[in-house]
């Protein structure tokens, strides 16, 4: 939950998270509306070819662990999950001691801190500890697909691997790979892709989480080119890497390139604290305080030997979107 206040409404934002935390009132005549909002979101996604794709590449991908699932669920979850398994997720979950309070702005510091132990700490800590995430993804055994065949006007290819976990090393090479892949005009696949007029657009999924995650190459087709032949192009180019690596002017210019996405993508008190917190959900709050440095550290061994480890065809899972005819 974010709440972006004037600094005089400080306090308020404060009460009303620490009231969200354990006094939340869930009644089945509110689930019941709320139902329909949220599952006209999951249709709006439903009819966006990409985020159909996307979701049966993850769901292709990661058989086991919770990565399998969409964070909005599947339709059924929406219009089926009772107000009682509201209740018991509340109850198990929204706790002190499975939270972090984040504050970023112009506010006084000790002020601040006083705040939140007031309102907070009326709360105790769970009765019952947290339950975590036991369940690990077995090693893939082979590449693996999936094909998406619905009505739509852009035709997609996802090529996706495995990647590890968000605070391993590699996570900083797979940053510059992607950048080095697909970021501006002068970039390998937009010089192999987007020049032949093969594709409109290009780009690429790198985000790391606490567990593993998946490094996606998405291309979106021009009319009447053959998945099949983008496929290949950006599985050669992977192979080209892991075989000869990138020229020093290559990591120079993506590590330029990563330094202004970094200082634009935390201009602003809200994009500091997501940026924040989402190195909080990594598992380190210090992936935001180190990052760039790391980044810096890559090198061009490190791109190639990771891209050798992780760009792999039996780590792989390739997705097709493609676009059908209705009839009526």
């Amino acid at each position: 939950y974010f709440e972006v206040v004037p600094s005089e409404h400080l306090e308020r934002a404060i009460a009303i998270e620490s009231d969200r935390m354990r006094y939340a009132f869930l009644r089945d005549e509110d689930r019941q509306p709320e139902m329909t909002v949220v599952r006209n979101e999951f249709e709006r996604g439903e009819n966006s070819p990409f985020d159909v794709l996307d979701k049966n590449i993850w769901a292709t991908a990661y058989q086991a662990h919770p990565y399998h699932h969409s964070t909005i669920g599947w339709r059924s979850d929406i219009e089926n999950v009772s107000t009682e398994r509201l209740k018991e997720f509340y109850n198990t979950y929204y706790w002190p001691n499975n939270a972090v309070a984040t504050a970023i702005g112009d506010f006084n510091k000790k002020d601040t801190l006083s705040l939140i132990n007031k309102y907070f700490s009326e709360h105790t800590k769970s009765k019952n500890p947290i339950p975590g995430v036991y369940t690990e993804e077995p090693i893939q055994e082979g590449p693996r697909r999936t094909i998406v065949k619905r009505a739509g006007q852009t035709e997609i290819v996802g090529v996706a691997h495995k990647t590890p976990q968000g605070r391993h090393k590699n996570t900083y090479a797979f940053q510059l790979i992607g950048k080095i892949l697909a970021d501006g005009k002068t970039s390998r696949l937009n010089r192999l892709i987007i020049d032949k007029g093969l594709a409109t657009s290009i780009f690429i999924y790198d985000f790391p989480f606490l567990d593993n995650g998946l490094f996606i190459t998405y291309v979106f087709l021009t009319p009447g080119t053959e998945h099949a032949k983008v496929e290949e192009i950006i599985l050669k180019e992977y192979n080209n890497i892991i075989s000869n690596g990138v020229s020093a002017e290559e990591l120079k210019r993506a590590k330029a390139q990563m330094r202004a996405t970094v200082a634009f993508s935390r201009d602003g008190t809200y994009a500091v604290a997501s940026a924040l917190n989402e190195a909080i959900a990594i598992g380190d709050w210090t992936f935001y305080t180190t990052f760039m440095d790391n980044i810096q550290t890559v090198t061009n061994k490190m791109i190639k030997d990771t891209a050798k480890k992780c760009l792999v065809e039996d780590q792989s899972t390739t997705g097709w979107f493609m676009a059908v005819e209705t009839t009526t």
